[in-house]
Order: structure tokens, then C-alpha cells, then sequence
């Protein structure tokens, strides 16, 4: 019963505090479909653009974020140790290497429109995404900068406002895209550089908010986060960096298997592309649940890592897993019991290709049911292992379950199998079964609960 109750204590702390974070992450997926639904009702080509644009921003974005992600666990370890100091070191050298990082991809924006003629698109719609690209790039560092606090205020347990924020941006980033795209209230009328210039507005002021917040809340206000911000902190800076990086790069394998899985719908037809564009929205609405809780799952891990807590860590990384299961069930029923009316919802029914989306889409989201139970279990593994400071062997692991494994057999089964599109999702699966089994594997028998009350490597 004494066990019963500990494990219970663990899934309202994590329930607490992944719930807003849960929020926080369909807030920030939603401003990119309320900049599709306008843009959508505007143009075919700036929708177009947009799209080819955003998928542009993202792989460089998703590369960057591994700084923030990585701080998280690290900011948890310090705190659960009464090290304040270090808690703004690891901050602080994130924002700097956050910062390095945007100027260094700048010139990919800058010259995009040569990059996306040279992958093969069209020369009108690379040149409306390098208009896009143009402007949207400006944000990668208020955008990276924001991902940053976010992490640091999350590790705090201070998940509320971050929510809050990023509902407010969501609001804010669905009215200035509308006065922006359109040209409304006396605005210029800007189309996708209206979006861009619309989400780079709301990433500035996310930024600023989350910047007063953490250095002028009271509660806050002792860390002096930004106090001598200019002084270089060289033994952080390499330990956030040897973190960070295979973080980065373990986030752009899996987003790169998703894109590569998009491009080989491409080569079956417009109908294979949307439906499995709209599946895969379905999916990643599921997925961003599974997300927010495993960032919890980090921030509770690795307090307990700080803290020498061994049962406690393996407790609640039990509780953990439990709980994505559960939600990944949860998901799995829905997708099979409602496959039809779920794919309706993203569809309309009026346009002649309507059926045919409609029956890949149903077929695609029963695969979808078992990708589902995976994806969260490796997610939910990755956060466990950040939470150690554990990145690098899941780097691997990451690289060899999607792209050793994953892609090659999305290219039998759709191609040389011919199972088509189902086929390509078929292959996604495997890679996912692989990346969680594997990822669980180096948790639970690997050095990390092993090493638990030893003392913490820096950067390790």
C-alpha cells in the first residue's frame, strides 16, 4: 500500500506539472495551423509557399532547440542540489550557444532560393518560400531564445505561465496574421510574407515575455539570469554544447524520417500526400501529448538525479511510462474506433479526389494506432534519459532506428513490396519500434540508474 501511494504521489506531480506543459506544446502547434487555414483561404501559392518554407524554417529550427531541450534535465540536477550559480550558468551558456547557432544558419534563409531549385522545386514556389524564408528566418533567435527560458522556467516546475504565454501568442499570432495576410484595418496586404512577418512579431514578444518574467518575478529575481550576461562561461558553454548537440541531431533524425516519408508519398501522388498529411496531423496532435508529459517526465528525472535519489528516479520513471502508455491506448482506441469521422474532419468532402483521400487516410490511421504506442514510448525514453543527462548513445540509436532501419523499409514495403502508402507508414513503425526498444533498453540496463548516486558529470 506504502509503494501504491509513492507511485500515486509521482503520477499527480507529473500530472501537474505536464498538463500545462501538454498545453504549452498544442498551443505552439496550433499557430502554425492557424497560419495554414488563412493562408489557405488567401492563395493556393503563398499557401503553398508557406508550407515549402515552414518545413524549410523547421529543419533548421528542430536542430537548434537541442540546447533548450538539454537544459531542462540540467537546470532540474542543479536545483534538486541547491547550486542557483550553476542553475543561470547552464541557462545562460544556452542562450549564448542559442544565439551562435541563429547567425550561423542565417545564410541558409539568406540563399534558400538557389537551396530549394537545387532539391527540385519549382521556380515560383521557391522564390514565394525564399520571400517567406526572407523574413521568418529573423526569428530563429527570439525563437530559440524563447525555447531556452521556456526550458528554465519548466525545470523550475513553473509550467503555468508557460502555458499562458503561449496562449496569449497563439492569439495574438492568429489577429496580426489575419490584419497581415489580408491586408486588414489599413494594413499592407502581404500575403505569406504577411505570416512570416506576423510569426516573427509574436516570437519577439514571447521572447520579451518570458525574459521579464524570469528576470523580474520576485520569486525569480534572485538568480540574476541576466546579470553580467556578456561574461563567457567557457567550462558550461562546452558542457551545454556536448549535450545539447545530440539532442539537436536526435530531434532532426526523427523530424528528417518524416520528411523523407513525405517525399516518397510524393512519388505515389496527390493523394497519397494529403492523406498522408492528414493522418499524420492526427498523429502529431497525440504525439504533442505524449511530448509534453515526457519534458515533465525530464524535469522530475532529473531532480531525482540531483538529489541521489535512486528509488524515487526509478519510481517515477515507472510512473512515467505508465502514464504514456495510457494516453498512447487512449489515442490507439480513438484512431480505430473513429477513423472515418476523424479523417472527415480534415477533409473536404465536396472534392472529387474526396473518397480516395478518405480511404488511404482510414488505412493509414489504423497503422497510425500501432505508431502511436511506439512514438510515445520513444519520446517518453528520451525524456527519461535527458533527465540523466543522457544524450549521446540515444543520438545513435536515434540515427540507426530511423535511418538504418525506419527509411529502408518504408522503401521495400512502399515500392519494391508494393503496399504503397501503407507501406511507407509500415516502415515508420518499425523504425519506432526499434528507437523505443532500444532507448528503454539504455535506460533501464544501461549505465544511467546504475550511475544514479554517483556524483553528476558535467556535460557527460
Amino acid at each position: 500500500m506504502q509503494d501504491f501511494s509513492r507511485y500515486r504521489g509521482h503520477a499527480r506531480a507529473l500530472w501537474a506539472l505536464g498538463v500545462p506543459l501538454i498545453g504549452s506544446q498544442l498551443a505552439q502547434m496550433l499557430l502554425h495551423v492557424a497560419d495554414t487555414v488563412l493562408l489557405g483561404r488567401y492563395a493556393v501559392a503563398d499557401l503553398a509557399a508557406m508550407v515549402t518554407g515552414g518545413a524549410y524554417f523547421f529543419f533548421f529550427f528542430v536542430m537548434g532547440t537541442g540546447f533548450g531541450n538539454a537544459v531542462i534535465g540540467m537546470i532540474a540536477t542543479a536545483r534538486a542540489q541547491g547550486d542557483q550559480r550553476q542553475m543561470r550558468r547552464d541557462t545562460r551558456m544556452a542562450l549564448w550557444l542559442s544565439g551562435i547557432y541563429s547567425v550561423a544558419v542565417l545564410p541558409a534563409f539568406l540563399f534558400s532560393e538557389p537551396v530549394l531549385r537545387a532539391l527540385g522545386q519549382s521556380p515560383e514556389l521557391a522564390a514565394g518560400a525564399h520571400s517567406f524564408l526572407l523574413i521568418a528566418g529573423l526569428g530563429m533567435a527570439p525563437a530559440l531564445f524563447a525555447h531556452v527560458l521556456r526550458g528554465f522556467l519548466s525545470a523550475l516546475e513553473r509550467a503555468q505561465i508557460v502555458l499562458w504565454i503561449n496562449l496569449a501568442s497563439l492569439v495574438v499570432n492568429a489577429a496580426l496574421a489575419w490584419i497581415l495576410i489580408f491586408g486588414r484595418l489599413g494594413a499592407p496586404e502581404m500575403g505569406v510574407r504577411g505570416a512570416a512577418t506576423a510569426t516573427v512579431i509574436v516570437q519577439v514578444v514571447t521572447l520579451l515575455a518570458f525574459a521579464l518574467y524570469a528576470g523580474l518575478h520576485p520569486a525569480l529575481r534572485h538568480f540574476g539570469l541576466f546579470g553580467r550576461f556578456w561574461r563567457p562561461d567557457w567550462q558550461t558553454l562546452g558542457a551545454v554544447a556536448r549535450l545539447g548537440l545530440p539532442v539537436g541531431l536526435t530531434s532532426l533524425a526523427e523530424s528528417g524520417m518524416f520528411i523523407a516519408a513525405n517525399l516518397m508519398m510524393g512519388w505515389i501522388g496527390t493523394v497519397a500526400v494529403a492523406a498522408h498529411g492528414i493522418a499524420l496531423q492526427v498523429e502529431a496532435i497525440a504525439f504533442m501529448v505524449n511530448l509534453g508529459l515526457a519534458n515533465a517526465v525530464t524535469v522530475r528525472i532529473g531532480h531525482f538525479y540531483g538529489a541521489r535519489d535512486a528509488q524515487s528516479l526509478a519510481e517515477a520513471a515507472r510512473t512515467g511510462v505508465a502514464m504514456t502508455v495510457a494516453i498512447s491506448a487512449a489515442a490507439v482506441a480513438l484512431f480505430l474506433a473513429l477513423p472515418v469521422q476523424i479523417i472527415s474532419l480534415f477533409s473536404d468532402m465536396s472534392h472529387p479526389e474526396a473518397p480516395q483521400i478518405l480511404a488511404l487516410g482510414v488505412q493509414l490511421l489504423t497503422v497510425a494506432a500501432v505508431f502511436q504506442l511506439f512514438d510515445g514510448l520513444q519520446v517518453v525514453a528520451l525524456g527519461l534519459l535527458r533527465g540523466v543527462h543522457d544524450t549521446r548513445v540515444p543520438m545513435w540509436i536515434a540515427l540507426f532506428s530511423y535511418w538504418g532501419v525506419g527509411l529502408p523499409v518504408s522503401y521495400l514495403a512502399g515500392f519494391t513490396f508494393g503496399w504503397g502508402g501503407v507501406g511507407i507508414w509500415s516502415g515508420l513503425v518499425v523504425g519506432l519500434v526499434f528507437a523505443a526498444a532500444l532507448l528503454m533498453w539504455r535506460f533501464w540496463r544501461g549505465p544511467a540508474l546504475a550511475g544514479a548516486l554517483a556524483p553528476v558529470p558535467r556535460g557527460a
